[in-house]
C-alpha cells in the first residue's frame, strides 16, 4: 500500500447536484423548483424570518430589556494580580504598558483596580479606575494611585 493507491470510503464522496443542465441531468425542466408561483420565478428571495405568512417569531416575541449606551466596560484587574506581576517583573511602577505587555489587557482597554488580594511591597499603580478598597490598600503602604 502507498500513496498512489489511496481512495475514499465507499459512500463517503457524492457528486454536487447540478440543478439546470438539461434533462439529461435528472434535474432539468422545472430544476426542483415546482411548478409556477413566486418560488420557481428567478430573483425570488424570501425575507429573512419569513414564516409562510405566520406571525415571524421576531414579532411574536415581547420587547425586553434596556442596554445602556452610556455604560463604560473595564478590565477589571486584582491586587493579588498587581503583587504577582510586579514580584515577577521586580519593579515597583505598573502602568497601562506594563499590563499590556503583559497581556492581562488590549490596547482599547479601559483598567479598573480592585481590592481582592494583599499588596506588600510599596508600589506606583496608573489605571483608569480604582475601587474604594484597592485604593485603600494602595495607599496604605505608602503607595499611590493614579487616575489616567
Amino acid at each position: 500500500m502507498d500513496l498512489s493507491n489511496l481512495k475514499p470510503a465507499p459512500g463517503s464522496v457524492k457528486k454536487e447536484k447540478r440543478i439546470g443542465r438539461g434533462e439529461g441531468s435528472g434535474r432539468g425542466g422545472t430544476s426542483t423548483r415546482g411548478h409556477k408561483g413566486a418560488k420557481s420565478r428567478s430573483g425570488y428571495s424570501r425575507m429573512v424570518g419569513f414564516e409562510g405568512g405566520q406571525m415571524p417569531l421576531q414579532r411574536r416575541v415581547p420587547k425586553s430589556g434596556f442596554k445602556n449606551l452610556n455604560r463604560v466596560d473595564y478590565k477589571a484587574i486584582n491586587l493579588s494580580t498587581l503583587e504577582a506581576l510586579a514580584t515577577k517583573l521586580d519593579t515597583d511602577r505598573i502602568d497601562f504598558e506594563t499590563l499590556l505587555t503583559a497581556g492581562l489587557v488590549n490596547k482599547n482597554a479601559l483598567v479598573k483596580i480592585l481590592g481582592k488580594g494583599k499588596l506588600t511591597r510599596k508600589l506606583e499603580v496608573h489605571a483608569h479606575a480604582f475601587s474604594k478598597s484597592a485604593q485603600a490598600s494602595i495607599e496604605a503602604i505608602q503607595g499611590t494611585a493614579v487616575k489616567l
